[in-house]
């Protein structure tokens, strides 16, 4: 980094406009800005200014912000590209998305979606009995469609039935032979004809980390032989008439557009075969998929795709036109199953940074001593070693440590000469890593010096609540600072959170165009609060996360983008986080009992005289706040 620092250096150290398509930059006073709606490229909201509002609401951190702008904007993307590129294709058949809930479930997201659909006929997928449930009651649009897949029971497809009772478009997608058996056994029970679709195990495999959605190990998905012995026991029933769709899927966050493209030959194909055979199919289920680009790389890796949206969705409408027309077959409505690309912009995790960890930190005077151990001397005469190679100084300091280590677990050091040892070695390797140049830089053990020397931030926040994937499968998420952006970041630093978990950290840093193990960011400023953003957590992190150590769910701030408002915005929801009462209630504890107990003890010690009555009080009443209080740390910064 130059010494001179600008908006423009902060972009290519944070990469926000290459991830953010179009919808985060940062603003000419160093915060982040977000334009929500992209019919009005040009309305910012300043997150300094959310940020603001949200401590004069009393919400403190940390907290999911969805911009719920976001959700529309991409909910009409989606579908005015298939629309577009159909006119201009001359494809004969139309677009019908579905929203698959699996993404994010939460209802104030499936309403918006529902909304902004509402237009395009835009549906919903579900893929359990409670997911099932949950679009029966708010999928109304009686032109749109509910595609049901998962594992199914009699429950589950006797609901789908009561779906078309009422006048819903829902198609069973038959999963495995025994789902086929029993929906034909029920439709005939309750004399109601249902709509069926098929899903294929596909040939074709995906790339990144889900590619085990397809091939013949794949956990969903009928077998080409099955599918034909489907069709033929329908026509046995004289229900062929409705088989309505074939179904596809082969892995989520496709990086690769080759891919896509193989899946959509091989679909296509088959769909155009059953078609020959008398099967009255009506839809092409290409199902999810559509990625993000979560690093900003616009490359094949698991966190990018190598593709934009108008090119996903061309090849997809005319690779489905030129194998139907090789075939001579009716062009089927394309139905696709976008979810994380509908989601995942729309929301933030925001918190604060409430400590630092720094080996490197702690004052402590190495004076010499009469009588002191010589390796404690040894030690200190590497401070001023700046004529001896940086490998060699490193080599010796390493050594020192090592030897000082292992002779006071003998009791020949004492626990002062130890601390010395300790103070002196983080100084040198300190001053070792500022004398670096080019050439020395690349010798390994001095180049890791930068993991080494970089400090820890704990982030007032759970990984495991908030940011599972970062956890359990290595997920990118791009984390920045909110405000400060036009300041040169000073210190490299990784993120820890605040549970009691040696995995509770983040591990990769989205950094420039590479991906780092630590990331610049700004020095602590004493009494002030700094707000970092980890950023495209609206797919899957908002549901996945569970309550290790007893974190709850976040407060969540719901915001609309309206030019006639101050900042261009205003919050129209705010959803309690979950409390500690709350949470502890979740693992079966009796928090008014919980407190009882508390009480009982404090009465104790009051009757003992060993509190005052007035104290005893305060401190039932403080125990009780507790509990109706956070789960998260409170910010003494701000």
């Amino acid at each position: 980094m130059t010494q001179q620092w600008n908006i423009e250096d902060a972009e290519a150290l944070y990469g926000v406009k290459r991830w953010g398509a179009g919808y985060f930059s940062i603003g000419e006073h160093g915060n982040i800005q977000i334009s929500p709606n992209h019919r009005k490229p040009d309305v910012y909201i300043d997150m300094n200014e959310v940020l603001a509002e949200m401590k004069a609401e009393g919400i403190e951190f940390p907290a999911v912000i969805r911009f719920h702008d976001i959700l529309r904007s991409q909910v009409e993307i989606i579908n005015e590209t298939f629309r577009d590129t159909i006119t201009t294709a001359n494809y004969n058949g139309k677009y019908v998305g579905v929203y698959p809930i699996k993404v994010n479930q939460m209802r104030e997201v499936v309403e918006e979606i529902l909304d902004a659909g509402e237009a395009y006929n835009y549906g919903l997928e579900a893929g359990s009995k409670p997911e099932l449930m949950a679009v029966l009651a708010y999928n109304e649009n009686p032109e749109a469609l509910t595609i049901l897949n998962g594992y199914k029971d009699e429950d589950y497809l006797t609901l789908a039935l009561l779906g078309r009772h009422i006048g819903r478009n829902m198609i069973v997608v038959v999963e495995k032979f025994s789902e086929l058996e029993m929906l034909v056994r029920l439709s005939k029970k309750y004399k109601i004809d249902p709509m069926i679709g098929l899903r294929s195990k596909m040939m074709v495999r995906s790339t990144g980390k889900w590619s085990s959605s397809s091939g013949d190990r794949a956990k969903f998905g009928l077998s080409i032989a099955e599918i034909v012995n489907a069709m033929e026991y329908l026509k046995s029933h004289d229900m062929l008439h409705c088989a309505k769709l074939l179904h596809f899927h082969i892995g989520s966050q496709i990086s690769d557009i080759r891919k896509v493209k193989e899946a959509v030959t091989e679909g296509a194909r088959l769909y155009a075969k059953l078609v020959q055979m008398g099967v009255p199919l009506e839809y092409l289920d290409i199902g999810g998929g559509l990625g993000i680009d979560y690093d900003g790389s616009s490359t094949t890796t698991d966190s990018s795709r190598n593709y934009s949206t108008e090119e996903y969705v061309a090849d997809i409408v005319y690779g489905v036109k030129q194998i139907c027309d090789l075939e001579d077959v009716k062009h089927p409505n394309i139905v696709s199953e976008s979810g994380r690309a509908i989601t995942a912009h729309h929301s933030l995790v925001v918190t604060n940074v409430v400590g630092e960890v720094n080996p490197g930190a702690t004052e402590f005077d190495f004076s010499a001593e009469e009588g002191e151990h010589v390796l404690v001397s040894n030690m200190r005469e590497l401070v001023n070693g700046h004529d001896i190679h940086p490998q060699e100084r490193y080599n010796d300091a390493a050594a020192y440590k090592q030897s000082a280590y292992e002779a006071f677990k003998l009791g020949i050091l004492s626990i002062r000469e130890m601390a010395k040892i300790d103070t002196i070695y983080w100084r040198v390797l300190t001053d070792i890593h500022h004398g670096l140049d080019s050439e020395t830089r690349q010798i390994q053990e001095l180049e890791e010096l930068e993991d080494t020397l970089a400090s820890q931030y704990l982030a007032n926040m759970s990984i495991f609540q908030s940011a599972a994937d970062t956890w359990a499968i290595g997920q990118l998420l791009p984390i920045v600072p909110l405000t400060r952006l036009h300041e040169k970041p000073e210190v490299r630093i990784s993120i820890a959170d605040i549970t009691c978990d040696s995995d509770g950290k983040i591990g990769k840093y989205i950094e420039g165009n590479s991906i780092s193990d630590n990331i610049p960011m700004h020095r602590l400023r004493k009494g002030e609060s700094y707000p970092i953003g980890m950023f495209l957590t609206g797919a899957y992190q908002d549901v996945m996360g569970d309550m290790h150590n007893l974190f709850g769910r976040l407060t969540e701030v719901h915001i609309f983008s309206h030019d006639d408002e101050p900042g261009a915005f205003y919050i129209e929801e705010i959803v309690p986080g979950h409390s500690a009462e709350k949470v502890l209630e979740t693992m079966q504890y009796n928090t008014d009992y919980m407190a009882k107990m508390v009480k009982k003890s404090i009465d104790k010690q009051i009757r003992k005289g060993a509190l005052a009555p007035r104290e005893g009080v305060r401190w039932s009443d403080f125990y009780e706040s507790c509990l109706a209080g956070t789960t998260y740390l409170r910010d003494e910064r701000k």
